[in-house]
């Protein structure tokens, strides 16, 4: 199951940094693309808002 980013991100860009697979797309609210996302997890762990669930 892919992660998700909510309406609580502020668009820092932490996230899309820290995705091996380069999964995460930026805008006003960065996005994931859920057929790249490896669910590893590592963009929620660094997320400072907490904006980044599973799915």
């Amino acid at each position: 199951m892919a992660y998700r980013i909510t309406d609580s991100c502020v668009a820092c860009g932490t996230c899309a940094g820290e995705c091996p697979a380069e999964a995460i797309s930026e805008g006003d609210i960065y996005s994931i693309d859920p057929d790249k996302c490896l669910d590893c997890g590592t963009c929620a762990g660094v997320c400072p808002t907490g904006a980044i669930e599973e799915a």
